[in-house]
């Protein structure tokens, strides 16, 4: 088993010093002084100039408002950590799907799964967003565990993309990408503005195409709109299982690259499922490698790239 990868162990002291766990500090405190650390983390979120840069002083004062005093070198608290995995195991009957999984996903933070298929990739994100209920250990979604969350308020919270899209055929472009925000209530006139947002956002200027049903589409356009869905509420998380695996090389490295764009203004926490490689490394700050259901490795991009492990090298040679 690999220790667990968290993402307040990354968030070291600026001078060099051990960060005391925020559970270690008064629950009071911490819980007292959580809406004053929550607008510091959203203006760490749109600062972000690239995929790979999160401001570390914007950080540092977020952590000490969620302990409550002036203390740069506190851990962030759990409530602000999007997504946590302990020590998870999910089983069908005696076989374990995913095994002893532990890592984490901070804010506007994007870590890429590579794995082959059948390793536990896809049934990892069913866990985060309460499609599946770990047998052992826990899931946590923004601090709560998944099977403590309302099921309905917690998939509303997370945007998910599939390779297989998923868009309503009876529906129109407009009514699909605005359907969660009719869900929560959102008035017609800011519905459809965030529609037609999102849908430039996504390279699908032509205004017709608010107007056209998925059949009508192709291949591309639907996977565009898929994205579109999955981003309209303005979810903090965002899961995404091989959205472009489906695609011809030309469309999904057209994709990949918008993608890319995207996310430099999303910030949002992302989880992304690939077996792709260049994929990988193109979209990910942080790469985790499953085999058989476990997490393997997880580092930085430049760390998955000079890695000496033979596992890691005979994965990238599989694909060289």
């Amino acid at each position: 088993m690999i220790a667990p990868v968290r993402f307040r162990d990354r968030l070291t002291s600026p001078k060099g010093g051990k960060v005391p766990a925020a559970e270690t500090l008064p629950k009071g405190t911490v819980s007292a002084s959580l809406d004053r650390a929550k607008p510091l983390i959203h203006e760490a979120r749109k600062a972000v100039a690239s995929p790979n840069a999160v401001p570390k002083r914007t950080l540092r004062a977020a952590r000490a408002a969620a302990a409550g005093c002036c203390d740069p070198g506190l851990a962030m608290p759990e409530q602000l950590i999007p997504i946590r995995l302990e020590n998870v195991t999910y089983r069908i009957g005696e076989r374990p799907l995913v095994e002893d999984l532990s890592f984490e996903v901070g804010p506007a933070e994007t870590v890429v799964l590579l794995g082959r298929s059948g390793s536990g990739k896809t049934t990892t994100l069913r866990l985060v967003n309460g499609l599946r209920k770990p047998t052992a250990g826990r899931v946590l979604v923004e601090g709560k565990a998944t099977t403590e969350w309302d099921p309905i308020a917690l998939r509303r919270g997370i945007g998910y993309v599939i390779q297989e899209i998923g868009l309503f055929p009876h529906f129109t472009v407009a009514e699909n990408v605005g359907l969660v925000p009719r869900l929560e209530g959102w008035p017609p006139e800011k519905r459809r503005a965030r529609v037609e947002e999102l849908i430039e956002k996504v390279g699908l200027s032509d205004g017709e195409i608010l107007r056209r049903y998925p059949h009508q589409l192709s291949g591309g356009q639907r996977q565009r709109v898929g994205v579109a869905r999955a981003l309209a509420a303005d979810p903090p998380i965002l899961l995404l299982d091989e959205p472009f695996g489906a695609l011809d090389p030309i469309t999904r490295n057209e994709l990949q690259r918008e993608f890319q764009q995207i996310q430099r203004t999303l910030n949002k926490a992302i989880l992304f499922v690939t077996h792709d490689i260049r994929e990988a490394l193109l979209l990910g700050q942080r790469i985790g490698v499953m085999e058989s259901g476990r997490l393997i490795w997880m580092g930085s991009v430049e760390e998955f790239q000079a890695s000496g492990d033979p596992r890691i090298a005979e994965f990238r040679d599989s694909q060289a």
